[in-house]
């Protein structure tokens, strides 16, 4: 999407609420209703399944009436994501490590309840003022550590990528929690254990050490634990910049 581009999805995200059709049988669409209706075959079918004509057919008009609302699939996708993203929660007082947790885990839990939204949240796009709200909040918890603007930025855009590949991963295991999304008893760690078990029961011999850790693992329940030990590896890096930049080294 180039600038010029930008301009429709711009005035539906933040201007106004647009008045609609001055004529037709269908004055009464609304783009909350065009909306929840994306969100609902998405949340069922994925984000590929939330055509202008699906949606259209949805709301029992015709593909051209809609277009009349929204000019296009781009913007209704990012109706979708605004529609879609749960309101950031305050940020709570205490530390910025404990304000950037609660961070993470309130945009995973957004991430399992809408799973489409890892789709749709990718590449050069317009944001609504809810996303850009939960960025927000993450720099606000990094105000006055002492990093640079562009250091911040970097720290917030490295804890929301392991978030998200926590999520991608959930998903393809089937364990989001969306109305569209399956369910497995095991998690992605311990099915990936489970098959490599099936492997190393015979090749065992030719990987000792990937045999080694996945025993430890089992013996010392280290499955499934991913998304805390990266969440504190990276609150781990980000706080040993933050003790230099405030020792001025």
């Amino acid at each position: 999407m180039t600038s010029e581009q930008w301009g429709p999805a711009v005035r539906l995200l933040w201007g106004p609420p647009p008045a609609g059709p001055a004529r037709g049988p269908k004055r009464g669409l609304t783009l909350e209703g065009i909306t929840r209706a994306g969100i609902a075959i998405a949340d069922a079918e994925g984000l590929a399944g939330a055509s202008m004509q699906r949606v259209a057919a949805e709301l029992a008009v015709t593909k051209m009436a809609l277009y009349r609302y929204v000019p296009g699939k781009a913007e209704l996708v990012a109706l979708m994501v605004e529609g879609a993203m749960p309101a950031a929660a305050p940020s709570p007082d205490g530390p910025w490590r404990e304000r950037l947790e609660v961070w993470a885990r309130g945009l995973l839990a957004g991430l399992r309840l809408h799973p489409w939204l890892l789709e749709a949240t990718v590449g050069v796009r317009v944001m609504g003022p809810r996303e850009l709200e939960w960025m927000e909040r993450a720099l606000a918890a990094l105000d006055g550590c002492g990093l640079t603007g562009a250091e911040a930025m970097d720290a917030v855009v490295l804890l929301a990528g392991h978030v998200r590949g926590i999520a991608e991963q959930e998903r393809a295991a089937g364990r989001g929690t969306g109305p569209g999304a399956g369910s497995t008893e095991q998690g992605p760690d311990a099915q990936l254990a489970a098959m490599l078990g099936e492997v190393m029961r015979t090749h065992g011999e030719r990987f000792p050490a990937l045999g080694a850790a996945l025993a430890s693992a089992a013996e010392h329940g280290g499955q499934d634990q991913a998304l805390e030990f990266g969440l504190g590896r990276i609150l781990d890096g980000i706080e040993l910049l933050v003790t230099r930049r405030t020792a001025g080294t």
